[in-house]
């Protein structure tokens, strides 16, 4: 006993030690936890240090070392707590901001970072080996800026990276065989670098890849068989390198301008879900699967400038979804094309140069949104199909070098829309005709043609042994005319004056232009000068202009270059031919030449309004001399002269149109306010009714703006009054509540409709434009000789008007084009609004 107890001190001692030093661990590891934010701090500002600003201002304003304010609050920064570390960075997005100079070595030092995006900046230098020190990290992303140098040597630490995005840089490396130690990577994009050398076997590794884009490098080498494996790969993009090899068993999206050989297998259309498959530029051989017909998300197929042989397989006619391209031109594909084309979606099918023969299918009808057709140097023959007139929005026919024989069909000359048309070197006979596009002689090419003929020519040709007494009766004829001449010769004279102010009045009714010219153009708007635009769309930019007669005008030059720009031309042109109204922008006459580049100049040009568009009274852009904005009734009578110009368009035009693109930027407002309707691009004539709402005869694609689309448009409807009712009816929500339908609030299923229905009708006052509450409306005296009984309070009053006018907004916003209610309907409701609303101006009851 006395020997333990002589021993209990050291005992003691002993557990004294212990419980100091794990004293002193806890409390290292508590001031470890403590400093850690304190940590990321100083890497985060070290990593500022390394950077410039090009944006005028400083999007790190908020990283401030000398500020109480957690790393957590600054711009780009994300913070989560972790157990045990309590709250560290755990995400840094500074895409986008304009950064310049180089990535700090420090950003090793953000330990528990996941994601990492720095992508569309103008980072320069080489990626410091210290960013594989974070081994938490899922997300690397540094695409669109300027690093340079070779991946790290040490990326394999990287284990936990999901997605690595290196794309558009000019980093010149190997790709290293470490990538495929990175197992759990699902997207890895490195295109558009100098990466050279092969591709390593080991992303066979891959697994979990989903996306791969190695496009437009400088590899070579032998294609990696093994790719294969890759199961779950949705998108692969190989292009513009110089790889070699054979398909055999790849899947795959991309892989144009290679050097590939060998056949298509037969297993790609095991892929359904593929989207956009490239095989363009290589050497391949064989037949075209039958089994591309399984693709049921196909929009684009390019198959063009290879080796393939044998017909074209019926299932490539049929894919329902194509929607933008179907390219099988210069290969050596033969036999008939099928005769059951069902490509309703495709814009442009070019089969051109192969040996395809018989005759074209007159089910070509079916290709409704087909704009170019190229058929060229093949062997087709029998006669050109008049169900191509059909196919209204067609643009480009190239038939050239054919076999194809029988005449022109005549309906050619309704493709307002067409403006190249090559039917040179074919066996065609007959009339030309002479309407359409047959009018500009530089558009169509027919040479090569013996057996055609102009009109008068095939006359003359029908019958050449009466040639001697054609010439007789045409002497006659031209002395008889020469004393007609002479006899009529005073009243001709007197009436010309006259004649021609009758006819410069009726061609500008029936909206037959007389047609500027491009110079005249130029000069009107001082070479087309940027201090004269005064405004941009979809299809091209508006300049003001003074004509040589002084007019002022608003010129509308149309970007060729944009798809659809020729059929937004014509339709504009074909909208505005018949219709007259004090609402809609006048159209003056219109350009098509060439400009001084010999390129095409198409223009149209408009009345000038002094007041602007819509939009810029909406968003304060424009304001009155006495610094106020568009007040109630200013409001109401814009909504009432859009309201009068639709109704009459809709209801009261021989063919009634739609104008597809309602919204308060094509609205236009004069120097009396009286708003306008512009802008006719997406316009299109009515040709049928059905029930009690109009809609358009031909399968149109999504017209309109996001915002004042109507939604049944998304799901394939064809344009309709309703539609226009339906953006009219948010032009008009917008104009009173001065929120934009495309502002960053709304997102999932809220909208501005829904929004404004939230606090209508007990809060709607919330929602109306507080620059509607104040100013003279609101502020009137009232006359002392009112009766208190019949006195009406201007906020009263501006409540009910307001009301009202919200209340038409949401009718003419229901999502079913059946529940809205008539643009007539809406426009009788305003007039009644405004009325009451200036009836009780001085105190009268509502």
């Amino acid at each position: 006993m006395g020997y333990h107890y002589n021993s209990n001190p050291m005992l003691g001692m002993t557990i004294l030690f212990l419980l100091a030093f794990s004293m002193f661990i806890f409390l290292g590891v508590d001031s470890a936890t403590l400093s850690s934010i304190a940590t990321d701090r100083e890497a985060l500002i070290s990593f500022k240090s390394q950077l410039s600003f090009e944006l005028p201002n400083n999007p790190l304003s908020t990283w401030d070392n000398n500020s109480s304010t957690s790393p957590c609050n600054w711009t780009g920064v994300r913070c989560s707590n972790n157990s045990g570390s309590g709250e560290r960075v755990t995400a840094l997005d500074l895409s986008g901001l304009g950064l310049a100079g180089s990535i700090a070595p420090h950003i090793g030092n953000l330990s528990f970072l996941n994601s990492l995006q720095l992508q569309s900046n103008r980072l320069r230098g080489t990626l410091p080996n210290e960013i594989c020190n974070l081994s938490r990290l899922k997300v690397l992303n540094l695409s669109s800026n300027s690093i340079e140098g070779s991946l790290p040597s040490n990326i394999t630490k990287l284990k936990n990276l999901q997605i690595l995005d290196l794309m558009e840089n000019e980093i010149t490396s190997r790709l290293p065989e470490e990538l495929g130690f990175l197992s759990n990577l699902q997207v890895l994009k490195l295109g558009k670098n100098n990466f050279f050398g092969s591709i390593p076997s080991s992303l066979s590794n891959l697994s979990s890849l989903t996306n791969l884009n190695l496009g437009t490098n400088a590899l070579s080498g032998i294609l990696p068989n093994d790719l294969g494996r890759l199961q779950k790969l949705k998108e692969l993009d190989i292009t513009i390198n110089n790889l070699t090899g054979q398909l055999q068993e790849l899947q795959m999206l991309g892989l144009a301008k290679n050097n590939l050989s060998g056949g298509i297998p037969n297993s790609l259309g095991n892929l359904r879900r593929l989207n956009d498959i490239d095989l363009s530029g290589n050497s391949l051989l064989g037949f075209i699967p039958s089994s591309f017909g399984n693709f049921q998300n196909l929009l684009s197929l390019d198959l063009s400038n290879n080796k393939l042989n044998g017909s074209i397989p019926k299932e490539s006619f049929n894919l329902q979804t194509l929607s933008t391209i179907f390219n099988l031109s210069n290969n050596f594909l033969s036999g008939p094309l099928p005769q059951d084309i069902q490509l309703e979606k495709v814009v442009t099918i070019d089969l051109s140069n192969n040996l395809l023969s018989g005759p074209i299918p007159s089910s070509i009808i079916n290709c409704k949104s087909l704009e170019r057709l190229f058929m060229a140097k093949n062997r087709l023959s029998g006669p050109i199909p008049n169900t191509i007139s059909e196919v209204k929005g067609l643009e480009m026919l190239d038939l050239s070098s054919n076999q194809l024989s029988g005449s022109i069909p005549k309906d050619l000359e309704d493709l307002h829309a067409l403006r190249y048309l090559n039917l040179s070197f074919n066996q065609l006979e007959g009339e030309v005709p002479e309407g359409g596009v047959f009018r500009n002689i530089s558009s169509v090419h027919l040479e090569g043609n013996k057996k055609l003929c102009s009109n008068l020519k095939c006359k003359n040709s029908t019958n050449p042994g009466h040639r001697n007494r054609v010439i007789v009766i045409c002497v006659v004829t031209a002395i008889i005319a020469t004393l007609a001449l002479c006899t009529l010769l005073f009243t001709l004279l007197h009436l010309r004056r006259r004649k021609a102010t009758i006819k410069d009045t009726s061609e500008t009714q029936k909206g037959q232009f007389q047609m500027v010219s491009y110079e005249e153009l130029r000069r009107a708007t001082g070479n087309f000068t940027e201090s004269n635009l005064i405004g941009y769309g979809s299809f091209g930019s508006v300049y003001k202009g003074r004509l040589s007669d002084q007019t002022e005008v608003a010129v509308k030059v149309i970007n060729t270059q944009t798809t659809g720009s020729w059929k937004s031309f014509v339709a504009e042109c074909e909208a505005l031919r018949n219709v007259r109204h004090r609402n809609l922008v006048r159209l003056i006459t219109s350009c098509s030449s060439i400009d001084f580049k010999n390129m095409d100049f198409l223009a149209l040009v408009y009345e000038y309004l002094s007041n602007g568009s819509l939009e810029d009274w909406i968003r304060g852009r424009k304001m009155k001399e006495n610094g106020e904005a568009l007040n109630i009734v200013d409001r109401l009578n814009v909504a009432i002269d859009v309201a009068c110009a639709l109704d009459y368009l809709h209801h009261d035009c021989e063919v009634p149109v739609v104008h597809c693109d309602i919204k308060p930027s094509n609205i236009l407002l004069n120097e009396d306010f009286t708003a306008k309707i512009g802008d006719f691009g997406l316009a299109r004539l009515l040709m049928e009714k059905k029930g009690t709402q109009t809609s358009i005869s031909s399968t149109n694609f999504l017209k309109g703006s996001i915002g004042y689309i109507p939604p049944e448009y998304g799901q394939g409807e064809k344009p309709s009054t309703a539609g226009d009712t339906y953006s009219f009816g948010i032009m008009l929500l917008e104009l009173f509540t001065g929120k934009c339908p495309i502002d960053k609030c709304f997102s999932g299923d809220l909208n501005l409709p829904r929004w404004v229905q939230s606090a209508f009708p007990e809060n709607f006052m919330q929602v109306v434009d507080s620059k509607l509450l104040v100013g003279d409306v609101c502020n009137e005296e009232r006359d002392d000789d009112d009766d208190d009984n019949l006195y009406v309070s201007p906020e009263i009053r501006v409540e009910y008007c307001l009301t009202t006018v919200i209340e038409i907004g949401l009718s003419c916003t229901r999502d079913s084009p059946d529940g809205r209610i008539t643009i007539r309907l809406a426009l009788q409701k305003l007039k009644n609004a405004k009325h009451n609303f200036l009836k009780n101006r001085n105190g009268k009851k509502v």
